[in-house]
């Protein structure tokens, strides 16, 4: 079952941000655009890589009104000490999401359940609550966070243009799609 244009299910969960702890929930995800980053485990080797990268690309994200959350099944605690360690990690101001229960990340269906452990899986919320992208990898493989932010800003675009649509490479600026009767068998 797709996840495209559902609402995400209630939650609530302990995070770092900012060298605090928090509480967050569902709630906190409504109202603007958010970045749902799972990925498996903290104190591991692709995942602190992919999450400097999107530390380094956190300001530009901001700019869009968008709000980063990365998720793991580790605690809250071990987000703070894997941040107190980790050059890469220490660079992160985003939201770092404990999820030790495993209930956020069932509710995206992104969890392993034999080891545990988050799928690396991105997701793209809206201001309604309602996943607008979804993307899972295999453990292996790292993400780009340049690659997500063209993606959340061809999302952003075809919310705010109802009745068109971003071609594959699109890029802000770039020519878009009005599907209709015209272009029908003219691309």
């Amino acid at each position: 079952m797709s996840l495209i244009n559902t609402e995400i299910k209630p939650f609530t969960a302990q995070a770092l941000k900012g060298g605090k702890f928090i509480t967050i929930s569902e709630a906190d995800l409504k109202g603007n655009w958010s970045v749902v980053f799972f990925y498996p485990a903290d104190f591991t080797f692709v995942c602190p890589t992919e999450l400097e990268d999107l530390a380094d690309n956190y300001g530009e994200f901001r700019k869009l009104g968008v709000e980063i959350y990365s998720v793991s099944t580790d605690t809250h605690f071990a987000h703070k000490a894997w941040h107190d360690t980790s050059d890469a990690v220490r660079k992160i101001e985003y939201t770092m999401v404990g999820d030790p229960t495993g209930t956020i990340t069932r509710n995206f269906g992104v969890m392993i359940e034999e080891a545990g452990l988050a799928d690396r899986g991105t997701f793209v919320i809206d201001p309604e609550g309602k996943i607008q992208i979804v993307e899972i990898t295999a453990g292996g493989i790292g993400r780009d966070a340049l690659e997500l932010l063209r993606k959340v800003k061809a999302a952003q675009y075809v919310a705010a243009h109802p009745g068109e649509v971003c071609p594959a490479k699109w890029e802000e600026g770039e020519a878009t799609l009005k599907p209709s009767l015209d272009l029908v068998g003219k691309i």
